[in-house]
């Protein structure tokens, strides 16, 4: 059976180890469009800052390994240009000698993430304008970072955004942070956002709020960055706007894409082509809260998915379940976690929602140490259903986040939290934990 695989990062490298484990006859071929395989993503800003010394150190399984203790044929350079389903083969180009290729497949998967937004602006060719998103990058980003680099503007105010703020300000960097909306991370509601925005504040975050960038100016290099209510002087320039999938290559083979550019797979990773599967930031992801297929590319969600896509392919059956939408950053002294729905989610469902917000103790008040706890419950009405939860604070936002994502995977009521059967001791927490209590006012 000949596999091929399109991308070589945490999608396509969970599936090819798991068609290799699955098969042992398979014949792998991964088409990589980069020099860099299985690395983690999320651990690029905090290369940036020194916190983790080099990209070596986040990348898990090199391109050797690859080829020689597991036998997959792991391409470098290799950039799809277009899939014929109906011959099953690929074409594409070899970057490094300019040279076209064609390979044939049994089974297919696109595996073939994300790529940054980058916004036609003028300008936008200037050095010293980067984005964030492969070793590539991260390397070309640390040797722009000299001393004479004084003023770092950050455009977006997303999980990157957010963390690339802080990487910057901890080396001492001026930093300005530019948003088009009239908050930060959009991920929360307004009011769990405002306490993210007090802390960029407290660690000098220029911040700046409702401003729309439309270009950049400089002679050579970038010097100011240009926006529909002025304009601000800048060294160097970050930007991070988002993702889109990366499936341009895909609009003449028939393969079902949604709005987002994202391709649309059913539980077995299977798109609407037979022997094309996809997962991870270029498929859809069904959501159990909203009980529709969703786009919230994550690193968590890539490897599960490639998994199981693998898994598949190699004719072991597995099904995707669903994601709640997870996910936690840390952002100074603060971590921000949240999963499920937000009130702006919910309103845009038309579901009949209450909140319920508090702050506690992260854990007994009579031990000395206590960190507050933001957090905000949301839940349906009618059935007590819980449908999203936010957290903010120093300590224990993880553990509980956690909680309540296993509590929405469950389907759980806000009611059925107060059954839970939770860890106690008083560094830890108190005999009813936060989430417990305020399930017992609803």
């Amino acid at each position: 059976m000949r596999y091929v695989i399109i991308g070589g990062v945490a999608a396509g490298m969970s599936a090819a180890m798991e068609i290799v484990r699955t098969d042992e006859e398979a014949k792998v071929t991964v088409l990589e469009r980069g020099k860099d395989y299985s690395y983690g993503q999320c651990g690029l800003p905090y290369i940036i800052n020194g916190i983790v010394p080099s990209t070596k150190d986040v990348i898990a399984r090199t391109v050797s390994t690859f080829r020689e203790k597991y036998g997959i044929d792991a391409k470098t350079y290799t950039k799809v240009t277009d899939i014929d389903p109906d011959k099953q083969v690929v074409n594409g180009m070899q970057t490094e000698t300019n040279q076209a290729f064609q390979l044939s497949y049994d089974r297919l998967l696109i595996a073939s993430g994300a790529d940054p937004v980058v916004p036609n602006w003028h300008g936008i060719d200037l050095k010293g304008i980067h984005t964030l998103k492969t070793l590539v990058d991260t390397d070309h980003l640390k040797h722009d970072l000299s001393d004479n680099i004084k003023n770092v503007t950050v455009i977006g105010g997303g999980y990157i955004g957010l963390e690339m703020a802080e990487s910057f300000q901890t080396l001492g960097k001026n930093v300005t942070l530019i948003q088009r909306g009239d908050q930060l991370a959009n991920i929360f509601d307004t009011d769990m956002s405002k306490l993210i925005e007090e802390e960029a504040v407290r660690h000098n975050i220029n911040l700046i709020l409702g401003e729309e960038v439309t270009g950049f100016s400089g002679k050579e290099r970038v010097e100011t960055v240009e926006t529909d209510k002025g304009s601000h002087q800048t060294d160097l320039v970050l930007l991070s706007i988002g993702v889109k999938p990366n499936t341009e290559f895909l609009k003449e083979t028939g393969i079902h894409i949604n709005g987002q550019g994202a391709i649309h797979v059913n539980a077995y990773m299977e798109t609407s082509i037979p022997n094309i599967y996809a997962a991870g930031d270029c498929a859809t992801h069904y959501h159990i809260v909203k009980q529709l297929d969703d786009h919230i590319p994550l690193g968590t969600t890539s490897n599960k998915q490639g998994r199981i896509a693998g898994a598949n392919m190699a004719g072991h059956p597995l099904t995707f379940k669903g994601i709640v939408g997870t996910s936690i950053i840390k952002f100074f002294d603060l971590t921000l976690g949240r999963t499920g729905i937000t009130e702006k989610e919910a309103k845009k469902l038309k579901l009949p929602y209450d909140v319920e917000t508090t702050t506690a103790s992260d854990h007994a008040g009579y031990y000395p140490g206590n960190e507050e706890l933001t957090i905000k419950l949301l839940y349906n009405k009618e059935t007590n259903l819980l449908l999203g939860g936010q957290i903010i604070g120093k300590e224990g936002v993880d553990k509980r986040i956690d909680v309540l994502a296993t509590a929405l995977y469950n389907k759980m009521t806000v009611a059925q939290l107060t059954d839970l059967d939770l860890a106690y001791a008083p560094p830890y927490n108190g005999v009813w934990d936060p989430i417990q209590k305020m399930a017992r006012k609803i």
